[in-house]
């Protein structure tokens, strides 16, 4: 990570850059992941929760039967995930949720918490996060991992991980890669890339207990609850 303030870093490094690629990635962001899906797909009828970083609102209407509150900090983001009836999308950032604590049955948080850019704010974020459930409410929540050997970009285990990821728009089109060739534009964004196990300790660090984990299509994947008292 550079030098800068963490908030200033990643308003320059993530925020500005959803707000401007918002329409292009929204675009190339429909299809939900199964275990994702497999995760709202189980709530109880009526069950009412929160998508913390919601993009473009893909996962509001996955299950018909729960009312899903989502947030993002990109306004232009949130305009889309608005059109997802009845559901509703706020402009929040995750460190600073306007929910009341312990008010709801679930929450999911997919590819958000490794935009942030220091160890204490990405465990922040998950305390943040398991404040908002009641009693036993479960939380899922997923990050881009480290060990991607097999995939186009070729990170493993001896790789940095903090690093900076291309998305190129052109012509009206938008795509990963590197480069700027005629039309185009490359936008850097910061995430940080986490280790097999570290979601896990970051989850633990905070006062919640995993329930189930795992890793999917080259990221870590997490459903934890506040750690109950014996």
């Amino acid at each position: 990570m550079a030098t800068a303030e963490p908030e200033q870093y990643e308003e320059q490094h993530v925020h500005e850059i959803y707000e401007q690629i918002a329409s292009h990635f929204s675009s190339t962001r429909y299809k939900p992941w199964p275990i994702v899906a497999s995760f709202l797909q189980a709530l109880p009828p009526g069950s009412v929760g929160l998508d913390i970083g919601c993009g473009n609102g893909k996962y509001l209407t996955v299950n018909r039967d729960v009312f899903i509150i989502g947030s993002d900090r990109s306004s232009n983001l949130v305009k889309i995930a608005s059109q997802h009836q009845p559901h509703a999308a706020i402009v929040a950032d995750t460190l600073s949720l306007p929910h009341q604590k312990g008010a709801f049955d679930f929450a999911i948080s997919i590819a958000v918490i490794h935009h942030l850019s220091t160890s204490e704010r990405r465990r922040e974020a998950i305390s943040k996060i398991l404040q908002c459930l009641r009693g036993e409410g479960k939380a899922l929540i997923y990050v881009w991992a480290l060990e991607q050997k097999d995939s186009r970009r070729g990170w493993d285990e001896d790789h940095e991980q903090d690093v900076m990821v291309p998305w190129v728009m052109k012509k009206g089109k938008c795509k990963d890669g590197s480069g700027d060739g005629p039309g185009e534009k490359t936008f850097q964004r910061y995430y940080h890339l986490y280790r097999s196990g570290e979601l896990e300790g970051d989850i633990a660090a905070v006062g919640g207990e995993v329930v189930d984990a795992g890793y999917e299509k080259d990221n870590w994947w997490a459903v934890c609850q506040m750690k109950t008292e014996v």
